[in-house]
């Protein structure tokens, strides 16, 4: 995985052109336009180191679909919820067969059976269920619920408007249901490693994202084996609007502060399924972000 995104990195990094400023930011900020050109279309990134709050990127502060990456703010706000005396995690929620919606493939053979919210939070983000999502959404309040947790972490940026599917469909120039990189990335890192959820609940988080195998071959394909990493994506395609390929994710370097990064790439084209040259393109961003770290 490492080599692929290693590969791309290197391939885009030669048919480009450094500009003068030679500093380790100014560097990898430039190789981070370079892949943008190599991929054809625009590419939001944010790579945070946690440690010194630094933060590098392209197209910062440009709004971008957030298509399933949501997932990981529902999970966090139902921890959230749980740890602060709303809704326990071990609440049970029917599943109807009126919940179920394109791609729910845990909750579609759950019919008629309960799911506590805490198998909820992991199913839809581990493997991104839809319906699930949707129950946790309705249970919570809304999307209005993720837009209002967003704002008490300090995000004032991020919104959520719709419900799944719907929420998956964002145009040029629409505003519903759309971050920029920096905001998430900033978001990411308060959930997973500041003072939002309890300890414990982070490394369970964390947890579920190391689980989650949807993202093997963005972020995570371009870090090292010997680092902790997990990451929440999304993915979307559809006439009038084209291609989305979005991915969250931490890294942990053996030694060092952690990495938050978040990627966003969209392309004209509509995709039939998933290409994997488009996750090459995140993976290639993973591969630059370890350069961020301290060597040994």
């Amino acid at each position: 995985m490492l080599a692929s995104g290693s590969a791309l990195l290197a391939s885009t990094i030669a048919t480009g052109c450094v500009p003068m400023d030679t500093s380790l930011p100014g560097r990898l900020s430039a190789h981070l336009r370079i892949i943008e050109a190599a991929s054809g279309g625009a590419l939001g990134a944010a790579i945070l180191d946690t440690g010194s709050g630094k933060i590098l990127g392209n197209r910062l502060d440009e709004r971008f679909a957030h298509c399933s990456s949501f997932k990981l703010s529902l999970a966090a706000l139902a921890m959230q919820r749980s740890a602060n005396g709303g809704d326990a995690f071990d609440t049970l929620l029917p599943i109807t067969a009126e919940d179920i919606v394109s791609y729910s493939p845990v909750t579609k053979e759950r019919v008629g059976q309960m799911m506590t919210i805490a198998d909820l939070a992991k199913t839809t983000l581990t493997t991104s269920d839809n319906a699930a999502a949707n129950i946790l959404m309705r249970q919570f309040g809304g999307p209005e619920a993720v837009t209002a947790f967003w704002r008490s972490v300090g995000d004032e940026i991020s919104r959520l408007d719709r419900y799944e599917t719907a929420l998956n469909f964002v145009p040029p120039g629409e505003v519903r249901d759309t971050t920029t990189p920096r905001a998430m990335a900033n978001t990411v890192r308060t959930i997973l490693y500041g003072a939002t959820l309890p300890s414990d609940m982070q490394q369970t988080l964390r947890g579920w994202m190391t689980e989650t195998s949807t993202g093997t071959k963005r972020i995570r394909a371009g870090i090292p084996a010997s680092w902790k990493a997990g990451d929440k994506t999304g993915t979307a395609f559809a006439p009038g609007m084209g291609s989305f390929y979005v991915d969250l994710a931490f890294a942990e370097p053996p030694e060092g502060a952690p990495l938050v990064i978040a990627t966003y790439l969209r392309l004209t084209a509509v995709h039939e399924r998933v290409e994997p040259e488009s996750e090459a393109v995140l993976a290639s961003v993973g591969a630059l972000a370890t350069r961020m770290a301290p060597k040994a």
